[in-house]
């Protein structure tokens, strides 16, 4: 009972170091996008800008919505440029756990993980959000005024950003699953057509009610979805192969081994 306290105190006392070392690196990070707050918030509201009709501009409702919304924008880019040591905390505090070649993979999946959200993220802002806002755009109708509250735009960019990058994560997340055993390709194989299906929903409630952003949703999540389970297949049978091999040399370096013992006692009879 002792034992089982003693370990789960520790855990919480690492997972607490873990926390204070991810919120520390935020801090680093926010500190300097700070001071270049409204130069961000400028290029993150570009793809609207550049698609609002003649007259349309952006605004603020409320009285402290120009100070806190570029400092909002601050803090996304402080998470992005320091999304790799979030991992890396992150991946420190499970490692314990796991086997010795599931550790080997803390370095590669926090290298993939940071890019494959970062593209994520580019996708959304240079493919997904210039077709959105030229859509909603175009449906005003004369003589309607388009003028959007910058808290709000904000609020609708960053849960995009999140969406799509999560949605860039989805390789990784079936490499670790499959790597740990936790399910097999033919698996994920067989159940292909619920995923179909539930990309296209889940693409229905992250985005905004146009068949175009959850087009651009959906089939990027599907494509990864494939290029997981490639990928997966392809390191699973590399390492069987890298197995089978390793397999082979022992049970050849053991017949030589047995075919020189032979040959000694013989010369001794």
């Amino acid at each position: 009972m002792m034992n089982t306290e003693g370990s789960l105190l520790s855990h919480l006392v690492e997972l607490r170091t873990r926390v204070i070392r991810i919120l520390a690196g935020l801090l680093l990070g926010f500190l300097p996008c700070a001071v270049y707050a409204r130069e961000l918030y400028t290029l993150l509201a570009q793809p609207l800008l550049e698609k609002l009709p003649q007259g349309g501009q952006m605004i603020a409702t409320d009285v402290a919505t120009p100070f806190f919304v570029p400092m909002k924008v601050a803090i996304m880019m402080a998470f992005v440029i320091t999304l790799p040591h979030t991992l890396y905390q992150l991946w420190g505090f499970v490692a314990p756990g796991l086997y010795s070649h599931e550790k080997r993979l803390a370095l590669p999946l926090v290298i993939v993980s940071s890019l494959l959200f970062l593209f994520g993220m580019a996708f959304a802002y240079f493919a997904v959000l210039p077709l959105v806002f030229e859509f909603i755009t175009f449906f005003a109708p004369d003589g309607v005024a388009v003028m959007t509250d910058i808290g709000k735009y904000v609020s609708f960019v960053l849960s995009m950003f999140f969406a799509f990058g999560l949605t860039f994560e989805v390789p990784v997340l079936i490499m670790v699953l499959v790597r740990t055993g936790m399910i097999s390709t033919d698996k994920l194989k067989e159940i292909r057509p619920y995923v179909v299906v539930g990309a296209f929903v889940l693409a229905a409630i992250v985005t905004p009610p146009d068949i175009i952003s959850q087009f651009m949703l959906a089939v990027p999540l599907l494509l990864l979805y494939e290029l997981g389970i490639f990928v997966a297949a392809f390191t699973i049978r590399k390492q069987k192969e890298a197995a089978k091999a390793a397999k082979t040399d022992l049970a050849v370096q053991t017949g030589n081994e047995e075919t020189e013992k032979k040959d000694i006692s013989e010369k001794n009879d």
